[in-house]
Formats: structure tokens, sequence, C-alpha cells
């Protein structure tokens, strides 16, 4: 399967970031740019990334016709945007053209994940999701790192795995679409929780508690949707909790700090995904029947319906049981 020309849609700090990561796997990449793209071109930075220069490799064009002649395309948008993205390269697709989502999210309103956005909204897309511990200024750089790509055709998750990766980005490739999505979208709500500990001064007991058991609300949420235990202890599951959950690079945990200090969000804080997710996450749970208490507590403060203090306090004081 030959995929040489690659497009990444979305000239955001993620979006620079793998389009820098394609060219130095010898790529040719687009990076087509909702806003502003004449500008980057010219000054191959962006205020979104600063200090990080585009690669000299990287074409930057206007969202447009010249998508329709790419072997795949990456979106690198936020998940609330997702569905529009979609939308606007529907009509340059060929029948079965792998598109990457590279958010981390699910739909509000409609519930959906990142692949079935796709799917609705581009129907000759082959959805393929791409997610794991990866941090955008480090991968513009050329940090080494390691992802999890999946869409539902084994072969041509392999062939992006091949055609995405060089010795600095090492895509691990899988079918297990669901898992990848569930551990990326679920991760972001365990990272606000984690930095309201970390802001409110709460110790490093206290930290390692809630990222334990917070994995097995994710792993209950996971099983439940049919997700496989090795994704989810995986680079997509475990090994993004891991990342975002112990620093301030990560927006939620980031943003999760602000809310323990008692302070009040601002920008890039108000970019968090698990600002959005939280809520679609706990009514699919409580649609299931699916205990989980920090999701809970988390969306509870997000919505005001409980103080940051008052929350902790109803986790710490809920009945004792057997770990599982």
């Amino acid at each position: 399967m030959a995929l040489d020309r690659i497009a990444v849609v979305g000239a955001g700090a993620w979006g620079i970031a793998l389009a820098n990561a394609i060219a130095r796997a010898g790529r040719s990449v687009l990076l087509a740019a909702r806003n502003g793209a004449d500008v980057l071109a010219k000054t191959r930075e962006s205020p979104r990334l600063p200090g990080v220069r585009l690669d000299d490799r990287v074409a930057v064009a206007p969202m447009g016709a010249e998508l329709s002649g790419c072997d795949a395309i990456l979106l690198a948008v936020p998940s609330q945007a997702m569905r529009a993205a979609a939308r606007a390269i529907a009509p340059m697709l060929r029948e079965g053209t792998p598109v990457i989502a590279c958010a981390k999210g699910i739909e509000r309103g409609t519930r959906r994940f990142m692949s079935e956005v796709i799917a609705e909204s581009a129907p000759a897309a082959l959805p393929a999701i791409l997610s794991g511990p990866s941090f955008a200024a480090e991968v513009a750089r050329g940090m080494p790192a390691a992802v999890t790509l999946a869409t539902r055709e084994e072969a041509v998750a392999a062939a992006l795995s091949r055609a995405l990766g060089s010795p600095v980005l090492r895509p691990y490739h899988s079918t297990d679409v669901r898992g990848v999505e569930i551990g990326g979208a679920a991760k972001n709500v365990l990272a606000i929780a984690a930095g309201i500990v970390a802001g409110r001064g709460l110790g490093a007991s206290a930290a390692a508690a809630l990222v334990t058991r917070g994995f097995a609300e994710l792993a209950r949420f996971g099983r439940a949707f049919g997700a496989r235990a090795e994704t989810l202890t995986g680079l997509s599951g475990l090994g993004d909790v891991i990342l975002t959950c112990s620093s301030s690079q990560s927006r939620n945990f980031s943003y999760g700090v602000a809310l323990g200090r008692g302070e009040k969000a601002q920008a890039p804080h108000a970019l968090a995904e698990g600002i959005f997710t939280a809520p679609v996450l706990v009514e699919m749970a409580n649609d299931k029947g699916i205990d989980m208490p920090i999701a809970s507590a988390v969306c509870d403060i997000l919505a005001g319906r409980a103080s940051v203090d008052a929350a902790t306090e109803t986790l710490l004081t809920r009945p004792f049981r057997a770990e599982g």
C-alpha cells in the first residue's frame, strides 16, 4: 500500500509536530491550515509552538483541493471540531483513504468517538486513530516518542505505522480502535484530577493513589465498551496516563493544578480536552452502571456542583471495599 503523500489538517501545535515528524520519515507532507496559511508558509513558525521551526520539507496551504491527491490524512484538530474538519475534507477523499483522528476526546451531545465522527462525516474514509504519550513540543523537535495507531484493517494499520514512523517517532499498530480512543479520552479527565491533587498540595502518596484508582476506572470503562486489556495497559492507555498525570506540559494536568489552587481557568487551560470529555464520559458510564467516582468528582467540580474540598472529602469517605 503506497502511502507517500500525507496531509495534516490543522496547524496548531500538534499539527505542526506531526508534520515535522512525517517529514523526518521521508514522506511528502502537506500541512493544511484552516487559517493563516500564508503567514505560516512565510515565517515557518507558529505562535502555538514558539521556538519550533516548521521543517522546510513541509508544504503549507489553505484547506483545499490539494488534499484530493493525498494517500492519508491526519486530522490534528480538537475533538469537538473533528466533525467539521471531516466534513470539510469529505468531498476530496478517494474511497478507502485512511483518515486519522489525532484528538483525544468524545463528541458532546452525540457521545461519538472520533472514529465514529469520521465515519459519519466522511463516508469514503477508512477511520483511524493516533494516540499515546506524546507532547507536541517534544515531537516537533524530534525527541523520541512512541504512540499507537489503530484502524480496523490490520494491513492498513501496519502500513500507516511504517509510513509515519521514524527513528524518533515509533507508532505501534493495532486494530483495537475503541481501546485506543477510550484510553486517550478518559486519561484527560484523570489528568485533571491529578492536577487538582497537585494544586491542592495533597502530596505524592495521594497522587499515586488517585492515578492508580483512576486507571482502574478507565479500565472498567474500557472493558464495558469492548476495549482489549493489552490496549488499556499499553501506550495509548497506561502510557498516556503516566505522561499526562505528571507533567505541567499537559493542558489537562495544568488546568487541574489551577483548579486545585483556586485559580480561574485561562488559555491554554481552556483548551484542555478533559473539560468537554468529563460529562460525556460520566453519562456513558452511568448508562452502563460503571462505577467511576473520580471522573464523577471531576465532573461535579467542573459543573460547579461541588468544591474541590467537598469532592475530595466525598472520595475519601467512600465505603471501604476490596481492591478491583
